[in-house]
Protein backbone atom coordinates (compact mmCIF):
# COMPACT_ATOMS: atom_id res chain seq x y z
CA UNK A 1 0.00 0.00 0.00
CA UNK A 2 1.08 3.25 -1.00
CA UNK A 3 2.12 5.91 1.75
CA UNK A 4 -0.50 8.39 1.00
CA UNK A 5 -3.25 5.66 1.13
CA UNK A 6 -2.00 4.61 4.75
CA UNK A 7 -1.50 8.24 5.75
CA UNK A 8 -5.15 8.83 4.46
CA UNK A 9 -6.67 5.62 6.90
CA UNK A 10 -4.54 6.59 9.10
CA UNK A 11 -5.83 10.13 9.38
CA UNK A 12 -9.43 8.57 9.13
CA UNK A 13 -9.24 6.52 12.18
CA UNK A 14 -7.86 9.04 14.35
CA UNK A 15 -10.40 11.61 12.90
CA UNK A 16 -13.40 9.23 13.73
CA UNK A 17 -11.87 8.28 16.56
CA UNK A 18 -10.80 11.39 18.42
CA UNK A 19 -12.04 14.09 16.29
CA UNK A 20 -10.55 17.00 14.10
CA UNK A 21 -9.16 18.77 17.21
CA UNK A 22 -7.81 16.42 19.12
CA UNK A 23 -5.86 14.65 16.26
CA UNK A 24 -2.47 15.70 15.40
CA UNK A 25 -0.36 15.41 12.49
CA UNK A 26 2.75 13.41 14.64
CA UNK A 27 -0.57 11.55 15.67
CA UNK A 28 -0.91 10.48 11.92
CA UNK A 29 2.52 10.44 11.23
CA UNK A 30 3.21 7.79 14.33
CA UNK A 31 0.26 5.59 13.55
CA UNK A 32 1.19 5.49 10.06
CA UNK A 33 4.79 4.45 10.42
CA UNK A 34 6.54 7.40 8.89
CA UNK A 35 8.43 10.72 9.62
CA UNK A 36 6.47 14.00 10.47
CA UNK A 37 8.14 15.53 7.52
CA UNK A 38 7.15 12.67 5.03
CA UNK A 39 3.54 13.52 6.20
CA UNK A 40 4.20 17.18 4.21
CA UNK A 41 5.16 15.49 0.98
CA UNK A 42 1.35 14.03 1.02
CA UNK A 43 -0.25 16.61 2.55
CA UNK A 44 0.10 20.32 2.86
CA UNK A 45 -1.57 20.40 6.36
CA UNK A 46 -3.81 18.29 8.86
CA UNK A 47 -6.67 20.40 7.02
CA UNK A 48 -6.10 18.92 3.92
CA UNK A 49 -5.97 15.60 4.90
CA UNK A 50 -9.31 16.22 7.03
CA UNK A 51 -11.27 17.35 4.09
CA UNK A 52 -9.94 15.07 1.31
CA UNK A 53 -11.08 12.36 4.03
CA UNK A 54 -14.37 14.48 4.37
CA UNK A 55 -15.42 14.43 0.88
CA UNK A 56 -14.76 10.66 0.92
CA UNK A 57 -17.33 9.88 2.95
CA UNK A 58 -19.62 12.17 1.69
CA UNK A 59 -19.36 10.87 -1.44
CA UNK A 60 -20.37 7.18 0.26
CA UNK A 61 -23.07 8.97 2.04
CA UNK A 62 -24.61 10.16 -1.33
CA UNK A 63 -24.19 7.01 -2.67
CA UNK A 64 -26.06 5.01 0.67
CA UNK A 65 -28.56 7.47 -0.29
CA UNK A 66 -29.05 7.19 -4.05
CA UNK A 67 -29.08 3.53 -3.55
CA UNK A 68 -32.01 3.50 -1.25
CA UNK A 69 -34.49 6.00 -2.14
CA UNK A 70 -36.91 5.92 -5.04
CA UNK A 71 -35.40 9.45 -7.36
CA UNK A 72 -37.84 9.66 -9.36
CA UNK A 73 -40.52 10.46 -6.12
CA UNK A 74 -42.01 13.97 -6.41
CA UNK A 75 -39.65 16.51 -5.23
CA UNK A 76 -41.31 17.17 -1.93
CA UNK A 77 -41.12 13.52 -0.42
CA UNK A 78 -37.76 12.68 -2.18
CA UNK A 79 -35.65 16.23 -0.80
CA UNK A 80 -37.60 15.29 3.07
CA UNK A 81 -35.77 11.64 2.49
CA UNK A 82 -32.64 13.24 2.15
CA UNK A 83 -32.62 15.43 4.33
CA UNK A 84 -33.56 13.03 6.88
CA UNK A 85 -31.22 10.67 5.58
CA UNK A 86 -28.29 12.99 5.48
CA UNK A 87 -28.95 14.16 8.83
CA UNK A 88 -29.07 10.81 10.47
CA UNK A 89 -25.43 10.25 8.42
CA UNK A 90 -24.15 13.56 9.82
CA UNK A 91 -25.23 12.75 13.36
CA UNK A 92 -23.73 8.86 13.34
CA UNK A 93 -20.18 10.12 11.44
CA UNK A 94 -17.61 11.74 13.80
CA UNK A 95 -16.11 12.99 10.46
CA UNK A 96 -19.34 14.19 8.50
CA UNK A 97 -20.35 15.79 12.07
CA UNK A 98 -17.16 18.17 11.67
CA UNK A 99 -17.66 19.21 8.70
CA UNK A 100 -20.68 21.93 11.30
CA UNK A 101 -17.92 23.20 13.90
CA UNK A 102 -17.75 26.60 13.00
CA UNK A 103 -14.04 27.28 13.28
CA UNK A 104 -13.13 23.99 11.39
CA UNK A 105 -15.27 25.12 8.51
CA UNK A 106 -13.77 28.74 8.14
CA UNK A 107 -10.48 26.42 7.90
CA UNK A 108 -11.77 24.06 5.29
CA UNK A 109 -13.91 26.24 3.05
CA UNK A 110 -11.09 27.49 0.53
CA UNK A 111 -10.65 23.22 -0.01
CA UNK A 112 -14.32 23.34 -0.94
CA UNK A 113 -13.74 26.10 -3.36
CA UNK A 114 -10.71 24.59 -5.09
CA UNK A 115 -12.84 20.95 -6.42
CA UNK A 116 -16.26 23.09 -7.03
CA UNK A 117 -15.90 21.09 -10.49
CA UNK A 118 -15.01 17.71 -9.12
CA UNK A 119 -18.06 18.00 -5.89
CA UNK A 120 -19.66 14.25 -5.39
CA UNK A 121 -21.29 15.41 -2.28
CA UNK A 122 -24.54 15.66 -0.94
CA UNK A 123 -24.75 19.22 -2.06
CA UNK A 124 -24.30 18.31 -5.60
CA UNK A 125 -27.12 15.73 -5.54
CA UNK A 126 -28.98 18.63 -4.15
CA UNK A 127 -28.06 20.92 -7.19
CA UNK A 128 -28.31 18.00 -9.56
CA UNK A 129 -31.74 17.73 -8.37
CA UNK A 130 -32.92 21.21 -8.25
CA UNK A 131 -31.22 21.39 -12.01
CA UNK A 132 -33.75 19.14 -13.54
CA UNK A 133 -36.70 19.95 -11.63
CA UNK A 134 -36.26 23.39 -12.98
CA UNK A 135 -35.42 22.40 -16.45
CA UNK A 136 -39.04 20.32 -16.01
CA UNK A 137 -40.75 23.58 -15.12
CA UNK A 138 -41.19 21.82 -11.52
CA UNK A 139 -39.58 24.21 -9.20
CA UNK A 140 -39.68 28.15 -9.41
CA UNK A 141 -37.03 29.64 -11.79
CA UNK A 142 -36.74 33.12 -10.07
CA UNK A 143 -34.22 31.26 -7.40
CA UNK A 144 -30.23 31.37 -8.22
CA UNK A 145 -29.16 28.30 -8.51
CA UNK A 146 -26.14 28.79 -6.14
CA UNK A 147 -28.99 29.42 -3.66
CA UNK A 148 -30.88 26.71 -3.65
CA UNK A 149 -28.54 24.01 -2.63
CA UNK A 150 -28.13 26.54 0.60
CA UNK A 151 -31.48 26.16 1.96
CA UNK A 152 -30.71 21.99 2.73
CA UNK A 153 -27.11 23.17 4.06
CA UNK A 154 -28.86 25.33 6.60
CA UNK A 155 -31.01 22.74 7.44
CA UNK A 156 -27.68 20.31 8.72
CA UNK A 157 -26.42 23.58 10.57
CA UNK A 158 -30.28 23.84 12.25
CA UNK A 159 -29.94 20.73 13.47
CA UNK A 160 -26.07 20.86 14.95
CA UNK A 161 -28.29 23.56 17.16
CA UNK A 162 -30.91 21.48 18.26
CA UNK A 163 -30.10 21.82 21.98
CA UNK A 164 -30.59 25.52 21.95
CA UNK A 165 -33.72 24.83 19.76
CA UNK A 166 -34.76 22.19 22.13
CA UNK A 167 -34.04 18.44 21.13
CA UNK A 168 -37.78 17.47 21.52
CA UNK A 169 -38.54 18.99 18.52
CA UNK A 170 -36.09 16.95 16.31
CA UNK A 171 -36.35 15.65 13.92
CA UNK A 172 -39.56 16.73 13.40
CA UNK A 173 -38.61 20.53 13.21
CA UNK A 174 -36.28 19.26 10.21
CA UNK A 175 -38.79 17.29 8.27
CA UNK A 176 -40.86 19.94 8.51
CA UNK A 177 -38.68 22.45 7.49
CA UNK A 178 -37.84 20.75 4.18
CA UNK A 179 -41.12 20.07 3.63
CA UNK A 180 -41.78 23.76 3.52
CA UNK A 181 -39.17 24.40 1.67
CA UNK A 182 -39.77 22.28 -1.08
CA UNK A 183 -43.54 23.50 -1.08
CA UNK A 184 -42.45 27.10 -1.52
CA UNK A 185 -40.32 25.68 -4.30
CA UNK A 186 -42.78 23.58 -5.70
CA UNK A 187 -46.46 25.37 -5.34
CA UNK A 188 -45.23 28.59 -7.17
CA UNK A 189 -47.93 27.84 -9.55
CA UNK A 190 -51.15 27.70 -7.32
Amino acid sequence: MDKKKIIFNCGWELFHSKGFKETNISDIAKMAGIAVGTFYNYYSSKEKLFFEIYMKENEKIKKRIVESIDMNQDPVTLVRQIVEQNISAMNSNKILKEWYNRDLFRELEHYYEEIKGDDDSIRSLYTGLFKKWKAEGAIREDIDDELLPAFFDSLAYIDTHKEEIGVRHFPQLIQYLAEFIMKGLTDFKK
